[in-house]
């Protein structure tokens, strides 16, 4: 006969069993919902991505990090030194050179970028004819032959890469290539030795407005008070984006150019109004006509800080030291990059830029490059810091 204690420890075994063979099924049903609550909050996120998109189908608007919403300054060059343009909501400031009238450059392509996307855009200029100047806004390249050359296709297809990866290269290359031929890309090539056409300049969405003759900066604060109110920004939606250029301000041809309390005020009352906005301010002014602290103070306002400086044409110094000197047409500096929603700072490869004309219509940007030193000449700077002392090179010097 069975002992109790046998008796007693043969429905512990069995419940171990049951509980054992029970606790498999569990597990995996737990992996397995542990998985679609995975592939659900996924799939919500790409849902989101999706609407957000949607609402962000606005020709000339780009999505960056933390939030952030670009508007083009019309040179792609450009937009990659400043992480992908200009932010909404951000003003933008360009130092200009009392030698050459590079600032202009940037206007137009500023100006001309958003015209082709169809975007508002208010103008005021010193002049006395500001809409005469919209005849000088370059024209979008048209077809391929008159693009300029893409310079890092040129440099990825001088790298030796491997067979198996041809094929994907082939494939990157023509979705770039198709994403430029689109008309409504975020950056469009400039074609600087032609007009834009006039079913650009047709509309009521362009605004001139002449600053020489106001007394003050009233009548210039109340039309950007109401050209930014189109733009207010809502719940995340974007209907639109404008533009705000503004040429030349505190040039000595305006009677407010000594009313630095008034001039002060307004750049403060501009930018709280352009924050709650979805458009980008662009503003010129000459540094050199201004006192120091004035100056100072204006810059100090800016979101992106950008000054351009003319090259002088018999610079003998300046062509041996750079490379490239002969197709410079001036330098572009980046004094301060715009930072919104975020305290992180953009650390920048170079702060000073080359302005060249490729093919002579097209605006690019270069980092500067030092030229290369001959050893063999007495004048150079191998030859001057060598450790012999003496000016010919020889095998030991370095």
């Amino acid at each position: 006969m069975r002992s109790a204690a046998q008796f007693s420890e043969q429905p512990v075994t069995i419940e171990a069993q049951l509980a054992l063979r029970l606790a498999q099924p569990l597990n995996e049903a737990r992996l397995l919902q542990q998985s679609l609550i995975s592939s659900l909050w996924l799939r919500a996120c790409r849902y989101a991505l999706e609407e957000a998109e949607d609402k962000l189908k606005v020709p000339g608007v780009k999505s960056g990090p933390n939030g952030t919403l670009f508007l083009s300054s019309g040179i792609s060059d450009l937009d990659k030194i400043l992480g992908g343009g200009f932010p909404l909501g951000s003003l933008v400031v360009v130092m200009e050179d009392p030698e050459a009238p590079h600032h202009m450059l940037l206007l137009r392509n500023f100006m001309s970028q958003g015209l082709v996307h169809n975007q508002p855009l208010l103008y005021a200029s010193p002049a006395k004819d500001p809409r005469g100047f919209l005849g000088t806004l370059p024209s979008p390249a048209s077809s391929k032959e008159d693009k300029p050359l893409d310079r890092d296709s040129e440099q990825e297809k001088g790298l030796r890469i491997a067979w198996q990866y041809k094929k994907y290269f082939g494939e990157n290359q023509q979705n770039s290539n198709s994403q430029r031929d689109n008309k409504f890309e975020f950056c469009n090539e400039f074609d600087l030795r032609k007009p834009l056409q006039r079913q650009f300049l047709s509309g009521q969405r362009i605004e001139c407005i002449s600053t020489q003759d106001s007394p003050d900066l009233a009548a210039l604060h109340d039309r950007c008070a109401t050209f930014l109110k189109q733009f207010c920004r809502t719940d995340g939606n974007i209907s639109g984006a404008g533009r705000i250029a503004i040429q030349s301000f505190c040039a000595p041809q305006c009677t407010y150019f000594d009313q630095e309390w008034h001039v002060l005020s307004f750049i403060r009352s501009l930018r709280s109004m352009i924050r709650s906005s979805n458009a980008v301010v662009i503003l010129s002014f000459p540094p050199s006509l201004l006192s120091p602290s004035f100056s100072k103070r204006l810059q100090h306002m800016a979101d992106t800080l950008l000054s351009v400086r003319a090259i002088p044409d018999e610079d003998k110094d300046l062509a041996k030291l750079l490379t490239g000197y002969q197709d410079m047409i001036g330098l572009l500096s980046v004094h301060k990059v715009a930072r919104i929603n975020t305290q992180v700072p953009i650390i920048l490869e170079a702060a000073t830029f080359s302005i060249k004309l490729q093919k002579r219509k097209f605006l690019v940007l270069e980092c500067l490059n030092q030229a290369p030193v001959d050893g063999s000449s007495g004048t150079s700077y191998a030859t001057s810091g060598s450790c012999s002392g003496s000016s010919k090179g020889g095998s030991l010097d370095f």
